[in-house]
């Protein structure tokens, strides 16, 4: 994963992307079957296009171009976001529980209602408030409800324990969409993250909490589609807001699409521990310096490795294998599929490849209770790489 400079060098994630590119425009978005006609009221419509006339000129035009400016490491989920929302063609199977499920969620999402959401880069604050914002692992809670917040926290100092890296100032925050409600945090946003004057964030913010809160569609905020992302990021320095440190950040849309297909049991450890796995990666400087698809597909596959050695192991997570794989099967085709691309994460058999054989090292140790070095992991990982690479 590559960092660009500053605002765009941020995100080493690992499930992430935003990206409102400039042609997304109304003409582009093409709804699906299932997104059935719903009407923004009158009212609600002149009143966002009266705060929108006041806005200094450019203004919507700076928002598209930043969020275009956004590094991708796990592109799938932004990816799967935009095919949803037909924004853009995609090659991956849509027949997938994850992406029936979107479908039933988009219900009601027509061109306009979608045309706000990418106009203000509603898809990209939850995001950037919580890597900006959220620099403390205090008080974090996870789920629309908080029904995450054991699971995860419990995970994670486990994470800590399991690998041998200095983990105890990496920040496990939460990524909530009801974010979209609150002005103060959708204004210090926009400034941070868009280079905006704060008047003009004001402005922006009016039109985000009304479209919030007079939108059904949008759930206050709380739609899975504003948070449908997970990712790991190294630590920066982001003057003037000092130092950002190393965190992995969690959103609820993407926990809650698993949970309602069926996974709630394994995902979120899942998740969790393939953005571990970038941790350490950041720690043992296993990344390279040339952006590529194979460099890319080269720690991610070695993210999917240690998530399943930990998920497997009698020390780790002891989740059964079965289970375990049942879950990979659908989290592998959640929609990485455009193998040119500099963030691409490797196919869905290579994935699985990589992944049996982080479970095969701990079911098969001699020495059960054995924990391998994060170092010594990473070096039997590249002596594997060229097999997993064939399938």
């Amino acid at each position: 994963m590559k960092h660009l400079n500053r605002l765009t060098a941020l995100f080493a994630c690992s499930f992430i992307l935003l990206t409102s590119c400039s042609k997304e425009t109304e003409n582009s978005i093409r709804p699906s079957a299932t997104q059935q006609s719903a009407q923004v009221t009158s009212t609600t419509r002149e009143k966002i296009n009266q705060l929108r006339a006041s806005l200094p000129a450019g203004v919507e035009a700076k928002l598209k171009e930043r969020s275009a400016l956004l590094l991708q490491t796990d592109p799938q989920y932004r990816e799967k976001v935009r095919s949803v929302l037909a924004i853009e063609p995609t090659a991956c199977n849509d027949n997938t529980p994850v992406n029936q499920w979107f479908d039933q969620q988009l219900v009601g999402w027509n061109n306009e209602v979608i045309g706000y959401v990418l106009d203000f880069a509603m898809l990209d604050l939850p995001t950037y408030d919580a890597l900006v914002f959220e620099n403390s692992s205090n008080g974090q809670t996870f789920g629309v409800n908080g029904e995450y917040t054991q699971t995860l926290t419990k995970t994670f100092k486990d994470l800590q324990r399991f690998w041998n890296i200095q983990s105890a100032d990496i920040v496990l925050a939460a990524m909530h969409g009801n974010m979209l409600t609150n002005r103060d945090r959708i204004i210090r946003t926009y400034v941070a993250v868009y280079d905006v004057d704060p008047a003009t964030a004001g402005i922006l913010a009016d039109i985000v909490t009304m479209l919030a809160d007079e939108i059904p569609q949008y759930r206050d905020g709380n739609h899975p589609i504003f948070t449908f992302n997970a990712f790991a990021q190294q630590g920066f320095n982001f003057p003037p807001y000092g130092r950002i440190p190393d965190k992995i950040i969690m959103g609820d849309g993407i926990m809650d699409a698993f949970a309602a297909t069926g996974y709630g049991d394994v995902a979120p450890q899942a998740i969790l521990a393939h953005e571990f796995g970038h941790q350490v990666q950041f720690q043992l400087n296993l990344f390279g310096t040339v952006q590529s698809p194979e460099a890319t597909r080269r720690t991610e596959l070695m993210a999917d490795a240690y998530a399943a050695y930990y998920l497997s192991h009698a020390r780790g997570a002891a989740m059964q294998w079965k289970r375990v794989q049942q879950f990979l099967g659908v989290f592998f085709n959640i929609g990485d599929c455009s193998i040119t691309s500099n963030g691409h994460h490797g196919t869905p058999t290579q994935r699985f490849a990589a992944a049996q054989w982080g479970y095969n090292l701990a079911n098969d140790a001699q020495k059960q209770g054995h924990i391998l070095s994060s170092q010594e992991f990473a070096r039997l990982f590249e002596a594997q790489l060229p097999v997993f690479v064939k399938k």
